[in-house]
């Protein structure tokens, strides 16, 4: 099974005995080669040749985003709170299909924010064809925030909602009383997030939650909408790198933002580099999905010099490897929360 390089799109697979023109194509990905890539590669390969490209899948997926356009339709105006991540950029797909003059995305600046991430929600929000907008959050700004506790995901939604909601109001009259969507997914009900409160006490809508749409069908619907973030990783705010209780500064954000970037640009697309202090000693630990652990430790030296350089005190490796939202666990057993 080789990749086409003549297919118009990058999910376009083919047998060699089966497709005579792939001998024309300058390259082509035998899975031997893919499996001594990085991950995220094979696992992009897996996922579209059994997936994407399954026409038993596609009509499923075609119903489901039909589904999706005809709920926010109902909505007659609409704000999509955009990160350009995959969740918030299938339902501004969704949402420009159903209301293409009465839909707007607007992503916050803010130091919590990955420098990469605003480049992706320029990009993505471009070929969507939505209108979108910037506003600046002051999070970071608030003591409750900084303090970094249980309810810091609280705060810092409460103050995104509370600035989009008066950014439209002053940007288009007509949007005034616009509803503000978000890409909380089904899978997302199931982990600790405080700001699912904050969205609900400000009126906020999950479109993908409320039709049952979890990540895996979140990623099918953006390669239907034709969206090239359909793979991307989940990337939480760079706040939540910070062990709870440490305090959230500036600072520290743009350590994290560095430090990430440095690995970013040495293909590790899925990697959070954590805070942790021990009495003074600040402390980056490294995580990236186990099969990248070899190659990240090859590095290991002169990542400990970059990072050192940046202010880190000391830096290791996680031999566990990447787990999304890890930093929850130890305070999810000490305050006793269910999850699913």
């Amino acid at each position: 099974m080789v990749r086409c390089t003549r297919g118009k799109r990058r999910r376009d697979y083919c047998a060699p005995s089966f497709c005579p023109p792939h001998r024309f194509a300058k390259k082509a990905w035998f899975l031997p080669d893919l499996l001594q890539t990085s991950s995220r590669t094979t696992k992009t390969f897996t996922r579209n040749l059994f997936i994407n490209d399954s026409h038993s899948n596609s009509g499923a997926t075609e119903l489901l985003a039909e589904k999706l356009i005809q709920r926010i339709a109902s909505l007659e105006r609409v704000v999509v709170a955009f990160s350009g991540g995959v969740d918030s950029s299938v339902v501004a797909a969704a949402a420009h299909r159903a209301l293409p003059t009465n839909s707007v995305t607007v992503t916050a600046v803010s130091p919590s924010v990955a420098s990469w991430q605003r480049e992706t929600a320029t990009r993505i929000a471009a070929e969507i064809g939505i209108e979108h907008q910037w506003i600046e959050t002051d999070e970071v700004d608030l003591v409750d925030y900084r303090r970094n506790d249980a309810q810091r995901c609280f705060h810092c939604k409460k103050t995104l909602y509370g600035s989009i909601d008066v950014a439209v109001k002053s940007i288009q009259s007509t949007m005034a009383d616009a509803t503000i969507l978000s890409g909380t997914n089904a899978d997302d009900l199931g982990d600790y997030r405080p700001g699912l409160k904050a969205g609900s006490d400000a009126g906020v809508q999950t479109p993908l939650a409320d039709l049952a749409i979890g990540k895996a069908d979140v990623r099918l619907l953006a390669a239907y909408f034709g969206l090239s973030n359909d793979d991307l990783p989940a990337s939480p705010c760079l706040s939540s790198r910070i062990a709870y209780g440490v305090e959230v500064t500036p600072k520290r954000l743009e350590r994290i933002d560095k430090s990430e970037s440095w690995l970013r640009d040495r293909g590790f697309d899925d990697v959070r580099v954590r805070l942790l202090k021990k009495d003074e000693t600040e402390i980056a630990r490294v995580e990236v999905p186990l099969p990248e652990l070899n190659r990240l430790t090859e590095l290991r030296s002169a990542m400990t010099v970059q990072f050192v350089a940046l202010g880190f005190d000391e830096v290791v490796i996680d031999p566990a490897g990447l787990r999304s939202g890890n930093l929850n666990e130890a305070l999810v057993a000490e305050i006793g929360i269910k999850r699913s």
